[in-house]
């Protein structure tokens, strides 16, 4: 009996047609944890890239910094890191980024709340991967946040970034097809 014939035993215990997987069902669920990246990667929906100027691709090509400065190079690797279910690490660094443009006390407060509540505690639904230490500096911290609370924090899951999933990106399906076929020139 295949697995799906299993979790499909209705409470009766008679059996039914398991119906084709969506992104919320149960039967999309358990191919996420029996990791299934062949059906993953078919319902998974993409977002429509635009090829940038070749110029601008050579540029992401010599660091993660060259990267992040232009809007389609966040765009491309913040789709690389969906594809790698790490898409929180952009999404924190671009948090901070945004936390660093607050002006008043009143939106830093809840900026560095609402941060804290999506990337740092612990089982949050965005949690990024931080040391003990950090979190909780960050927790001290948080009742009276400065600009830079979250630069430790920043700095370490960018170096995660630059060091692990940036040369992944180099080498991924999405920047070849971005490039064409040719490879990356790194300095």
């Amino acid at each position: 009996m295949e697995v799906t014939e299993i979790l499909s035993e209705s409470v009766s215990g008679k059996y039914h047609q398991p119906k084709a997987a969506t992104y919320k069902s149960w039967e999309f669920k358990l191919q996420l944890l029996l990791k299934k990246p062949s059906v993953l990667l078919k319902l998974t929906p993409r977002k429509k890239l635009t090829r940038p100027p070749r110029a601008e691709l050579d540029q992401w090509a010599q660091s993660l910094e060259k990267l992040l400065e232009y809007k389609s190079g966040v765009s491309a690797f913040r789709e690389f890191l969906k594809s790698e279910f790490c898409e929180e690490n952009i999404e924190f660094w671009l948090a901070c980024e945004d936390f660093k443009l607050s002006k008043t006390p009143e939106n830093l407060l809840t900026k560095a709340e609402s941060i804290y509540e999506e990337f740092i505690c612990m089982d949050s639904p965005k949690e990024v991967n931080l040391d003990f230490h950090t979190r909780s500096r960050i927790k001290q911290h948080l009742p009276h946040p400065t600009l830079n609370c979250f630069d430790e924090a920043q700095r370490k899951i960018y170096q995660l970034m630059e060091n692990d999933c940036y040369t992944r990106f180099l080498e991924s399906g999405i920047y070849q097809a971005l490039r064409g076929s040719e490879r990356p020139r790194r300095p």
